[in-house]
């Protein structure tokens, strides 16, 4: 089935986000039938004539039907539906949602507050950097990519090692699962706010602080795959 049939081609979507649209009608399509099981989807050139946007708006909302266990791309051969229901969990490459969920509050709590007694006046102010960058960012791809340089820069700052490098092996992931729910649950104005409250902990060197803002944070992102999860 193409897109086409339940809306008028070309007709160009408002960027509120415009991957957040896309994302809305192709969920909507695949849960109410009119996309079955088993269809493949348009090329990513075609969704993004048929819907006025740009292939990187189509990828990014593609990756999230996915990461909702709604559709698989399969290399060559396109995008197909796999589901007409979101799954028990988001997969976001090698870790899924819930597996994050649970350990994130066990390495990067404890990372940021070593950072508010470890960072260094260099490091400090890449994270103001990249806070003022995200809260001015208005293209998703590129805020996601700050996102995770925020966190990377925490657990580096933390001197810890292990909390370093577990932290860039989950980056991915962490990239995936921010996209997701930025075009699912319209997370990114809430996190530049709860990422400003963690800079401002870091900044006043108090350990407390810090873990409290990030498990904060931790906790919303929580709340928010929940309630993708179990709407």
């Amino acid at each position: 089935m193409n897109l086409s049939d339940s809306r008028t081609a070309g007709q160009p979507l408002a960027r509120l986000s415009a991957a957040e649209a896309v994302f809305n009608e192709l969920r909507s399509a695949i849960e109410s039938g009119r996309l079955e099981v088993g269809a493949k989807l348009s090329s990513e050139a075609t969704l993004a004539q048929e819907y006025g946007v740009s292939r990187s708006v189509i990828r990014e909302a593609l990756r999230s039907c996915t990461a909702l266990g709604l559709t698989v791309t399969k290399t060559g051969r396109g995008t197909f539906v796999v589901a007409d229901r979101v799954a028990k969990d988001l997969v976001l490459g090698h870790y899924s949602a819930l597996e994050l969920t649970e350990a994130r509050p066990h390495i990067e709590v404890p990372a940021a507050g070593l950072a508010a007694e470890r960072r260094t006046p260099e490091e400090l102010a890449a994270m103001r950097d990249i806070v003022a960058a995200m809260a001015a960012e208005d293209d998703p791809e590129a805020w996601v990519g700050l996102d995770s340089s925020f966190h990377a820069a925490i657990a580096r700052a933390s001197r810890n090692k292990v909390f370093e490098n577990v932290v860039a092996d989950i980056r991915e992931a962490l990239a995936h699962q921010s996209e997701t729910l930025n075009v699912v649950a319209d997370r990114q104005h809430a996190s530049d706010k709860e990422h400003q409250r963690i800079l401002q902990a870091i900044e006043s060197g108090s350990a407390a602080e810090a873990c409290a803002a990030m498990s904060e944070h931790l906790h919303a992102v929580g709340v928010a795959v929940d309630s993708i999860l179990n709407p």
